[in-house]
């Protein structure tokens, strides 16, 4: 029996401010569909998805989402002018008996539902939008990225929620991991056109780099097939002329077809330039603590920051990471210890909050007002690394069009105000980098490229981050804050720091030793466990068993002596499934055992 699809798209064109978006799309997403929306910053894919959504209305073509089925879009900036609280907004819709439904989402989101609603961060409201998606739970889910202003364990929360929903969803995110963990299928915007294929995004990079390997040479083959026909048309063109026009006429629609083809995007001309070179020694902390509002940050910790190298910050939202930063660059005074800078340092700093960015001021102004940038007497001219260029110069090399660049910072998506950051901060040169929060809304290729950036930079990097895969790709050297004031320095980026921490999961010992004390509650499980426990508890039992079952078929079909020699491949991936399994298998009986023994002891 067919299935009816949840949401269908048929004949969809867009064009915002006379540029084509999208043209004669179609687009279906069927029950149970897990798929990544990728492309590059500025593609359209946010634009797709509020198509999906209704809250922008195409051109032409058609929606129908079937009667009785429901589609939610997370708001990235929600209106919440109405609403005394976030609690008031995320629960609004819902009918009184699933009001746990939103303090369940607030306590895996770590948002506060009583927070003043004019006194919210955007990041708060952020997560307010997103509890009240997960509290209402449509047949589908459309998340435009939902990891944003989210720390390692709210993402861990939401990805586990994601993985056992029976919604489906279609997921934009920048964070590797988190599109690996969850997605079974992709859709990629790629200069107005929309590909699907039906693997997740763990084959995305090889599939992109297989079409655009036969698109170059489907290029090639056109520019030789022109190159010829250009040369018989200078030399070869005889007296029979009429009987030649129909070549001369082939000649011209090859070429015509040449220029109609759409050039992809480059990568941003991103470079970071070391200044003179520090002392051995960059930074030397011993000691230090701090305290706020009686909130340990920091408690008697210690560090050596050599030349070279990448330490990255982990934690918790609101644990203290920032302010650690600040104590180790002396801008901010430790309660107790001391912090020695080492010599000739010129430090860069990306600020998450991108407060060095003035929203109301277009881009060219917030290049040439910044007097470290600004060329003396000259408007249109600002100094890169030494150098002065053109201020739209210096703008396209980070892929902004001459049209952006008297346009505000606030018309600017996420990713290309970090863009904008980053074209400042790549101006100067510098030996110490810190990077606080940079890979919010970048989009895959521009991480590559500040990956490969910062593997070549000879300075020292300082790195806030709750991106797992590029922790991995980037530290040396983690420091995990686990709160209270412990902070303990990891070899290695985040996957060594969970090797390291052994097999529990590092974000529930986090979460026990931050989680604020909550008020009792009227409907408190008389088991001790909280809600999300309890519900935990009684997955795991059939988590087990599938997991058992699984193992068992694996051991069957490599129970086959000839499988390696007749099906080599087969044979390795039946190996690293089954480990795979059994590792799952360990910490799912491990956890059993944890919860039942908290359930006993209440």
């Amino acid at each position: 029996m067919a299935r009816i699809p949840l949401l269908q798209m048929s004949g969809i064109s867009l064009t915002f401010g006379g540029e084509p978006v999208f043209d004669n799309l179609d687009l279906v997403v069927q029950p149970g569909d897990r798929v990544a929306l990728v492309g590059r910053n500025g593609s359209g894919k946010s634009t797709l998805m509020k198509v999906m959504a209704g809250l922008v209305e195409a051109d032409r073509g058609d929606i129908v989402v079937p009667p009785g089925k429901s589609v939610g879009y997370m708001e990235q900036d929600p209106t919440m002018q109405d609403f005394a609280t976030l609690g008031d907004y995320a629960a609004s819709g819902l009918e009184p008996g699933e009001l746990y439904k939103v303090e369940r989402a607030g306590e895996g989101l770590k948002f506060d539902p009583a927070r003043a609603v004019e006194t919210a961060s955007g990041g708060e409201r952020r997560r307010a939008a997103l509890a009240k998606l997960m509290a209402e739970a449509p047949d589908l889910m459309l998340l435009d990225e939902p990891t944003n202003h989210l720390d390692i364990e709210a993402i861990a929360w939401l990805e586990s929620e994601l993985k056992s929903t029976r919604a489906a969803f279609v997921l934009i995110s920048h964070d590797r991991a988190f599109l690996r963990e969850l997605t079974r299928a992709t859709l990629w915007i790629d200069r107005g056109m929309v590909r699907r294929q039906e693997k997740g995004f763990e084959d995305f990079e090889a599939w992109r780099d297989k079409i655009w390997e036969d698109e170059d040479m489907a290029r090639h083959k056109l520019n030789r097939l022109i190159k010829s026909e250009s040369r018989w048309a200078v030399e070869g063109i005889s007296a029979r002329r009429k009987r030649n026009m129909g070549r001369v006429r082939a000649l011209q629609d090859l070429k015509a077809q040449r220029a109609s083809q759409i050039r992809r995007q480059g990568a941003a001309e991103m470079a970071l330039e070391v200044g003179p070179k520090s002392g051995r020694k960059v930074i030397e902390a011993d000691g230090l603590s701090k305290a706020f509002d009686g909130k340990q940050i920091a408690r008697n910790f210690s560090l050596q920051v050599q030349r070279g190298d990448r330490v990255a910050f982990v934690g918790p939202n609101g644990v203290g990471k920032t302010t650690l930063l600040k104590l180790l660059l002396g801008l901010e005074e430790p309660d107790s210890g001391h912090v020695k800078l080492g010599t000739n340092l010129e430090i860069a700093m990306f600020d998450q909050a991108r407060d060095q960015l003035d929203p109301e001021m277009s881009l060219w102004d917030n290049l040439t007002s910044d007097p470290g940038m600004r060329v003396s007497g000259k408007a249109d001219q600002v100094m890169v690394r030494g150098q002065p260029k053109h201020v739209v110069g210096y703008l396209k090399e980070f892929l902004f069009d001459e049209r952006q660049a008297r346009a505000p910072v606030r018309s600017l998506s996420g990713g290309e105000k970090a863009r904008l950051l980053l074209s400042k901060l790549m101006a100067r040169q510098s030996n110490l980098l810190v990077l606080d929060e940079p890979t919010n809304d970048l989009d895959v290729e521009t991480l590559d490229l500040l990956q490969e950036i910062l593997d070549n930079y000879d300075g020292t990097v300082l790195l806030v981050s709750h991106d797992r895969d590029f922790l991995d790709r980037v530290a040396t050297t983690t420091i995990a804050m686990e709160g209270n004031g412990q902070a303990v320095a990891y070899a290695g980026g985040w996957s060594d720091y969970i090797a390291q921490r052994g097999p529990r999961r590092v974000e529930e010992t986090i979460k026990s030793k931050t989680a604020k004390p909550k008020p009792k509650q009227e409907a408190q499980p008389k088991s001790g466990l909280t809600f999300t426990e309890k519900h935990r508890l009684e997955a795991l039992p059939g988590e087990i068993d599938r997991l058992m079952k699984e193992i068992a078929k694996l051991e069957e079909l490599m129970a086959d002596p000839e499988l390696f020699t007749r099906e080599p491949v087969k044979f390795n991936k039946a190996t690293e499934a089954l480990v795979e399994r059994q590792t799952k298998l360990a910490a799912a009986e491990e956890e059993w055992l944890e919860l039942e023994e908290k359930a006993e002891a209440g």
